[in-house]
């Protein structure tokens, strides 16, 4: 355990400190930072749209600084023979790629801290105008309606940030397996196409109903191989909904309560760990039987 503890602790400083890692997530941060300013016009709901594009920034570029590590990480150093070296001391393959998978999803952990931080605040900054309130009002029905608001807005951003790097740690794992084979060049959009089907998952089951029982095994299969995104996927309830707050005012039928936001993340979890945990043994099975003395030929 502390080899692989010390293969992460490499990987995570390795990840983060390439140029693309910091040229991302300086990018992301001056898109966030502009869209602060923007209005959406879109009739009173200019805050969850800047949410909701915001929450896709990160997905996208965070995703993008992983796929770069990762590729940066397994396949270059197969290549280069540096993982040659490293095969050399007294680790197991086991080690090296749990190891290598630690410390990427830790490096996308952090990106998705700074950035989801970022964007908590720009959410609290635009509030105010896009509710038209007055910040500097002392009336105490405006304070606590301001209050709650931001309350409620930011305490939906929370568990779809941490949904972000769940989906994305599912991603990475994918793109760790097929890193132990090919470059970014097949990484790359490979796990771009994979992340487009997962997301098209959810609709598989209405495609193939009423199909024949071959078409019907087809779906399920489709289903049970692709990672289905959906699951990590709670934006109609913490993002273009509310979360509900004890004894607030103006409570819809459009708040959700925190625990089952909360609930329904655990669950995502869960998944999450279970998909991971078969990919990575795959690609154990993969790397098991990968020259590590460069190019195959």
């Amino acid at each position: 355990m502390y080899r692989t503890w010390v293969i992460a602790r490499h990987t995570f400083f390795e990840a983060i400190g390439q140029p693309i890692y910091a040229l991302l997530l300086t990018v992301s941060a001056a898109v966030l930072l502009i869209f602060m300013f923007l209005p959406f016009f879109t009739l009173g709901e200019d805050t969850v749209m800047f949410k909701a594009v915001g929450i896709d920034v990160i997905t996208l570029l965070v995703l993008l600084a992983t796929l770069f590590a990762t590729s940066k990480s397994i396949h270059e150093e197969i290549e280069d023979r540096t993982m040659l070296t490293l095969m050399s001391k007294p680790v197991s393959r086991l080690e090296v790629l749990l190891g290598k998978y630690l410390g990427l999803i830790a490096s996308t952990l952090l990106g998705i801290v700074l950035l989801g931080a970022l964007l908590c605040l720009c959410t609290w900054y635009r509030i105010p105008a896009d509710y038209q309130l007055s910040v500097r009002s002392i009336e105490p029905r405006d304070v606590l309606q301001l209050r709650q608001l931001r309350g409620q807005h930011l305490a939906g951003l929370y568990p779809t940030l941490l949904l972000v790097w769940l989906q994305i740690s599912v991603l990475a794992a994918i793109s760790v397996v097929v890193s132990t084979r090919f470059s970014l060049v097949v990484n790359l959009p490979v796990v771009i196409l994979i992340y487009i089907a997962g997301n098209l998952t959810r609709f598989v089951d209405d495609a193939v109903a009423g199909g024949s029982p071959i078409t019907q095994l087809f779906g399920q299969a489709v289903t049970l191989v692709v990672p289905f995104l959906a699951t990590f996927d709670l934006r109609q309830y913490t993002i273009y909904g509310l979360i509900g707050f004890s004894g607030a005012e103006g409570e819809t039928a459009s708040t959700f309560s925190r625990g089952f936001i909360w609930q329904n993340t655990a669950l995502a979890a869960a998944y999450a760990v279970l998909y991971v945990t078969a990919i990575l043994s795959l690609g154990l099975l993969i790397f098991r039987n990968r020259e590590l003395g460069g190019s195959e030929g």
